[in-house]
């Protein structure tokens, strides 16, 4: 693989370009100044010495208080990449910078391949992987440290993994494990895993390679499943409460969330933000500023309108349609709106490597002016949401 690579200028360029965009994008939302420890560290630390809870309330929002101790409802996925630095405690705080960058950045690395195997050859690659890279929210989570963003980053990630190894070697356990890992940082990405396992049994006539290709599809999945209920069970006494309907909350989320957790009440606003929701005007600059409540998807990402050009004839569009429609459905149907005081619509990042992996099947048979206007308008859009997290960090 490594030699291939090293064969490979153009992929190598294409990392250097990424890196130096997301270092430089985290760079500038910083500060160069890397700020007090964050809750993800200061839980993984606490993780390291057997201990569930964060031990001090950082702030009275999204946390659930038991018994006097503090926890966080965010699964574990998020957490283990702070656990590389527990033992060096003067990196404490530079951590929640360091983890998202460096994430988002192998996710970026990993837009050209997932052009390469969905797009058709020539130059229409390297603007399919400019959107994957530079034109999706991918990069506002990345350069802006959250562990809830970075629940995100993980999930876009591994599901690059996926889609790549769907046009690849399609081995079920690893595009299992890409899912699983997923599941355990956005547990809505999991609902993806049932159109590609209905995908794996079609595939395969013999019945008995299709119950060995399933059951190794499916190990790596019941797995992630048993790791996110023991961590729940671990924290609330049950593997199924996540945290989410227990979290203290500002009195509109609140109210919200009073409704359901998930409920067919939430979907006109969310269908709204994810739609239409626009900016707004303010006498400071940057005068056009994003709704704090979330901005449509089509103004930060309108490329991902390209994907209707993949259609629903074959059977590799139908399965990533089916993908995110299903992974769409709980987005929709959730209390918490677009995620406050995020720019765009950060949970459409769940459904979006689908879409991007559409759009680039419709770039098969088309791919003229109006796609690369698209994809030039993401990527301003996108660098615009950098812009904003500068100015008001």
């Amino acid at each position: 693989m490594l030699s291939r690579l090293r064969e490979d200028r153009a992929a190598i360029a294409w990392m250097v370009v990424v890196a130096v965009v997301y270092l430089g994008a985290t760079l500038a939302v910083s500060g160069a100044v890397a700020g007090p420890v964050d809750r993800g560290m200061q839980l993984a630390v606490n993780l390291s010495q057997g201990r569930l809870d964060i031990g001090t309330t950082f702030r009275p929002y999204d946390t659930v208080v038991i018994d006097g101790r503090t926890y966080m409802a965010i699964g574990i996925a998020p957490i283990v990449p702070y656990l590389v630095f527990v033992p060096f405690q003067s990196l404490w705080a530079l951590a929640h910078w360091v983890i998202p960058a460096v994430l988002g950045m192998v996710a970026g690395w990993l837009a050209l391949p997932l052009a390469r195997s969905y797009g058709p050859p020539g130059a229409p690659v390297w603007w399919l992987a400019a959107l994957g890279a530079f034109g999706t929210l991918l990069l506002t989570q990345s350069a802006y440290p959250n562990v809830y963003y970075l629940a995100h980053i993980e999930a876009v990630l591994f599901m690059f993994v996926a889609l790549i190894e769907w046009q690849g070697r399609r081995r079920p356990w690893v595009v299992g494990l890409a899912l699983s890992l997923a599941g355990l940082a956005r547990p809505t990405v999991l609902l993806a895993a049932i159109p590609f396992g209905v995908a794996l049994a079609v595939d395969r006539k013999d019945a008995q390679e299709r119950a060995r290709a399933l059951v190794a599809y499916a190990v790596p999945l019941a797995l992630g499943i048993i790791i996110a209920g023991l961590y729940n069970f671990g924290r609330f006494g049950s593997p199924f409460e996540t945290g989410y309907g227990m979290t203290s909350l500002v009195p509109y989320l609140a109210a919200r969330r009073a409704e359901g957790l998930f409920a067919v009440q939430h979907v006109p606003e969310n269908l709204g933000l994810l739609l239409a929701g626009g900016f707004t005007v303010r006498d400071i600059f940057p005068y056009v500023v994003p709704s704090t409540m979330g901005h449509s998807i089509f103004l930060t990402t309108p490329a991902l309108l390209a994907a209707i050009g993949a259609g629903v004839r074959e059977a590799l569009p139908r399965i990533l349609w089916a993908a995110a429609i299903l992974v769409a459905i709980p987005v929709l149907l959730y209390y918490g709106g677009a995620g406050p005081r995020t720019y765009g619509y950060r949970y459409a990042l769940d459904f979006t490597p689908m879409l991007l992996a559409l759009v680039a099947l419709a770039a098969r048979t088309r791919f003229g002016a109006l796609e690369k206007l698209l994809i030039a308008m993401s990527v301003a859009f996108v660098g615009y949401g950098v812009l904003w997290a500068v100015v008001e960090t």
